[in-house]
């Protein structure tokens, strides 16, 4: 099917918004991100415009994870695990797997039009700005606002996004371009998640508009995902200053949670020590094995269903009761690190990523999801024995030896 050509009058196309402030032009082309007819209308616009600038909804990592599809040889693995980013490089990987799977029905690579737009304008000598929040910010500002509750319903819709079959065509499209595909996401979710919402829209709609106002030239012309279209010109029209610092801000952990990450490890050693001085070591020491068995005992067989290495099965059993007692430090990140080490993924796996991810018997058979895989049960089994076993200790003051 031909794509429509920008009408002469621009304005008159529904997917270009030409606005004017202090005496700049701002056109600005929503997209639905997986539309073959997005990234031939952002190359006309360019082509035909020639503006001083080109604005693109993209940050330097995802700019980079489109232009240069062999990034996966520089990844520092490893280092990520050390940083703690695993949880939100899952969450990323289920945003990317869900666009790649709307894409695919129609062999459109996601965020073909952003990429497309970024070289038009390069062909054409024009400079480019990336616009968007850095992914990570957003990925760590959304989780943060997210109480424990709604951070498993998050988790259980995007994994129920991944595996289900959506079956688009251009006409189906069309509708979409109303809203781009983290935007359709979300829409379910926002009546129960509307910090969710806030974090990754309404803040980018600001963030993108205050890094257009901030771009060099007299006209721009600006490609974003169309649902973030209205923000972005409401945004534009009122011309507040927005300060980037705040919104590229990672929020401290709240007093309740830092409270309890540091309450809960001291209160099972101070349980422990009183048990010793009431009801003697045999009690303290019998609690103590107890506390042992049952967080490495879980931690170990969630490494074990991950089909984790064997170096990692046994680590898991000694990682628990230890990092169970500290708040700086998870065994999920640690044994993570373990199977990173002893079965290290190879390229072809992580070139393979966007498909396998996609798959859930891949998820055991592709080495750097097994990582993953091995990051979220062992948590898992971890929290679930920390709990049970905070339980025994704590009623083992008040219900004697053996309660």
């Amino acid at each position: 099917m031909q794509s429509p050509q920008p009408p002469h009058d621009l304005e008159a196309h529904p997917d270009i918004h030409i606005l004017d402030v202090d005496g700049r032009e701002f056109i600005v082309v929503g997209t639905a991100h997986v539309s073959r007819e997005s990234a031939t209308l952002v190359r006309e616009v360019i082509e035909r415009e020639r503006p001083d600038r080109v604005c693109l909804e993209l940050d330097r990592q995802r700019y980079e994870a489109l232009s240069n599809p062999q990034r996966w040889d520089t990844l520092d693995l490893k280092q990520l695990i050390r940083n703690r980013q695993l949880a939100p490089l899952v969450a990323n990987l289920m945003l990317a797997a869900y666009q790649k799977k709307l894409g695919g029905a129609l062999g459109v690579k996601p965020g073909a039009e952003l990429l497309e737009a970024g070289r038009a304008a390069e062909g054409l000598g024009i400079p480019v700005s990336l616009c968007d929040r850095d992914v990570r910010v957003t990925l760590r500002r959304a989780w943060t606002s997210l109480s424990l509750w709604k951070k498993s319903l998050l988790l259980s819709t995007f994994l129920a996004s991944v595996f289900e079959q959506p079956q688009l065509s251009e006409d189906d499209l069309r509708e979409l371009r109303q809203q781009d595909v983290l935007s359709r996401m979300m829409a379910e979710l926002a009546e129960y998640l509307p910090a969710l919402k806030r974090v990754l829209i309404d803040e980018r709609d600001a963030y993108l508009a205050q890094r257009m106002r901030e771009a060099p030239g007299r006209r721009v012309v600006a490609v974003v995902g169309a649902g973030h279209v209205s923000g972005v010109l409401a945004a534009l029209r009122e011309r507040s200053h927005v300060g980037l610092a705040e919104l590229d801000r990672i929020p401290p952990v709240s007093p309740v949670t830092r409270w309890l990450g540091w309450g809960i490890p001291a209160g099972i050693v101070a349980a422990l020590v009183v048990i010793g001085v009431t009801q003697g070591a045999l009690a303290a020491f019998h609690d103590l094995a107890f506390w042992i068995l049952v967080t490495g005992i879980p931690c170990m067989l969630g490494a074990a269903v991950a089909f984790a290495h064997p170096i990692t099965i046994v680590a898991a059993f000694f990682t628990a009761p230890v990092t169970t007692l500290s708040p700086v430090i998870g065994a999920g990140h640690v044994l993570a690190l373990v199977q990173a080490w002893v079965q290290p993924p190879v390229v072809a796996e992580f070139e393979r990523l966007a498909e396998d991810v996609m798959r859930p018997l891949q998820w055991w058979r592709n080495r750097l999801l097994r990582i993953l895989l091995v990051f979220i049960l062992t948590t898992l089994g971890t929290l679930l024995g920390m709990y049970v076993g905070g339980w025994e200790i704590v009623t083992g003051l008040f219900g004697g030896p053996g309660a």
